[in-house]
């Protein structure tokens, strides 16, 4: 049983590393996209921003709400790669120890 929890947590893990680099990933395209470096004309590079756009739509959703442009420069992707990174650090490793104390 506690093998399987260290690989349920480590899954998890592993997938909030995955949002976090598309985050990134989907502002840095953004920004691509916003200064004409590339085109959303282009199939792949559509079928890219779509894909990390609807993996990142739902957690950078509620930042937005809260958070206004500053500037006309939107800061909910760091705020949330914060977030996430505070769950990965702190909240992952406790949640982990406590389940692995409770089916000791």
């Amino acid at each position: 049983m506690i093998a399987l929890i260290g690989f349920v947590f480590y899954i998890i893990n592993a997938l909030l590393t995955l949002l976090v680099w598309a985050i990134i990933i989907s502002a840095i395209l953004s920004w691509l996209v916003a200064f004409d470096v590339i085109n959303l004309r282009n199939q792949f590079v559509y079928n890219v921003s779509r894909f990390l756009d609807a993996v990142t739509r739902p957690v950078l959703a509620p930042f937005q709400r809260i958070i206004p442009p500053l500037g006309g420069v939107d800061i909910s992707p760091v705020i949330a790669i914060l977030v996430v990174s505070g769950v990965q650090r702190f909240i992952l490793p406790s949640l982990h120890a406590a389940l692995i104390n409770l089916f000791a």
